[in-house]
């Protein structure tokens, strides 16, 4: 059995608990030292239906992407991608990391741009 590392395994006990479905996605994120990803999946489907990132043109020539204000910009990208896509409940999945720093300013950031969660 492949041995987990403790954020994958917090990941795991969150989304024993949390699904996404079709009239209320999951946003999921992923933080990485560099860069932050949020995504929008339906996960009865297996279809991811909305994404943005640090990496996406929009926002990385905005200059840092490992902070606060780039995570804010993240939450209010996907939000906007979400609300054009007529999804505006979603389920939040911090990934297994604290809800804190980068994480909360995305969620507060993607709740101010319209989201419900």
């Amino acid at each position: 059995m492949k041995q987990l590392t403790g954020r994958t395994r917090r990941a795991a006990r969150v989304r024993k608990k949390i699904t996404g479905g079709p009239e209320r996605p999951r946003l999921s994120v992923f933080r990485s030292n560099k860069h932050i990803y949020a995504q929008v999946v339906d996960d009865v489907a297996g279809h991811t239906l909305v994404a943005a990132s640090t990496v996406d043109k929009q926002i990385a020539v905005t200059g840092a992407t490992g902070n606060k204000a780039a995570a804010a910009a993240v939450g209010t990208l996907v939000a906007q991608r979400a609300l054009e896509k007529g999804i505006s409940a979603v389920v939040f999945d911090r990934g297994g990391y604290k809800y804190c720093g980068r994480v909360a300013s995305l969620a507060d950031a993607a709740r101010a741009a319209g989201l419900q969660f």
